[in-house]
């Protein structure tokens, strides 16, 4: 493991926040320009204030971190900035492809219209996409619109993305409040959505459990889980033979393994929610290693890098260091992002291919 350059690993990114990934000078310069209050204008302790407010262990007090990211992303000229600087700050992570989840609702306060905002990210997307590969590199992007759970307005939201699937949006997600607030709530929207053949990822297993989980497959007809680390209450113990022990899924724990539906794991974050508090504090009490070592379709995500002081180099560090994987299991997370991104499946493929290389590659050293 001490040989592994972890920031050289073709990164696949399947859950990142737009408005969890700002630049803290980026924050600055937007609030001084428009009067909004900060709690300190100097980019190194805003920085540690946001990482200081998400090592709450709720959820609720962490989503409040976010007033202030979303109020300096109010106008188009914000929005295209940071989503610009979102891809260059991925494409120097090592991310090779990358999905952006944010909710177009929350950013109409100056007056912008839904479509508007969408058109603002995919302008800024574009133009960081564009510089990486001038500069040589290459990362590939694409959005995932959000409703938030609580709000009424999924089906428009749910309309505004199909509405864009040939302007970079891939994919559809509802977000917010999960205690409360099932995807059953959205079932007209989740209904459209199958009825376009538009895929989904819902927020689910992170501050519920596993009826969450299962209203997200059932009402949301989830490819992926957003988090879904509580499925493993639906694990159970049946037996010990020697050192092994057995274990029986339970039938939601059974459908999401045998249809190899992904788990987006943020290992940092989960910990600062208190999606894992009944396992640990720590990275090495995180179910993840259990959820691999099961044949669990598991990947590897920052959630939201701001609020956790991360990038996807650093989540593969900490599990590595705390479960001993190596280039093989590395790969193998990344194989399991690259299988259930939100395109065709020859642009998987492909992915996987560049993917399976770069790690022939590092394997031999060059």
């Amino acid at each position: 493991m001490a040989n592994i350059d972890f920031k050289a690993i073709p990164k696949v990114s399947l859950h990142d926040h737009l408005d969890g990934g700002l630049r803290p000078q980026t924050i600055i310069d937007i609030a001084q320009e428009t009067g909004l209050e900060l709690p300190t204008y100097d980019a190194k302790e805003l920085a540690k204030w946001f990482q200081d407010q998400a090592d709450s262990g709720s959820l609720v007090e962490y989503l409040k971190t976010f007033d202030i990211t979303i109020g300096v992303m109010q106008t188009r000229e914000a929005l295209t900035r940071v989503a610009r600087e979102f891809v260059l700050d991925l494409a120097d992570d090592g991310v090779v492809y990358g999905e952006v989840r944010w909710a177009p609702e929350q950013h109409l306060r100056n007056g912008l219209t839904l479509d508007e905002v969408v058109d603002a990210v995919q302008d800024g997307l574009e133009q960081g996409m564009e510089a990486v590969e001038a500069k040589g590199g290459f990362i590939v992007t694409g959005q995932l619109v959000t409703a938030m759970r609580h709000a009424d307005r999924g089906l428009e939201i749910a309309e505004l993305a199909v509405r864009h699937r040939d302007n970079g949006v891939v994919g559809f997600d509802i977000a917010g409040a999960e205690k409360g607030f099932l995807p059953s709530r959205h079932k007209e929207a989740f209904d459209y959505l199958a009825s376009e053949f538009f895929p989904c990822t819902i927020h689910a297993g992170e501050a519920d459990g596993v009826e969450s989980i299962k209203d997200a497959i059932v009402s949301g007809r989830a490819q992926r889980l957003g988090h879904g680390v509580r499925i493993v209450e639906d694990i159970f113990l049946a037996a010990s033979e020697g050192d092994e022990d057995i274990v029986r899924l339970g039938p939601v724990a059974r459908w999401v393994y045998d249809h190899g539906i992904a788990l987006e794991l943020s290992p940092s974050s989960n910990l600062q929610t208190g999606a894992i508090e009944a396992f640990g504090e720590t990275i090495a009490d995180h179910p993840f290693d259990i959820l691999y070592d099961l044949g669990f379709k598991v990947t590897v995500n920052v959630d939201n890098r701001l609020m956790s002081a991360t990038s996807l180099t650093r989540e593969l560090r900490l599990l590595s260091e705390a479960f001993g994987y190596d280039l093989d299991d590395l790969e193998q997370f990344q194989l399991n992002a690259a299988d259930v991104v939100f395109q065709d499946l020859e642009q998987r493929e492909e992915l996987k291919e560049l993917i399976m290389d770069a790690f022939d590659d590092l394997r031999e050293g060059r």
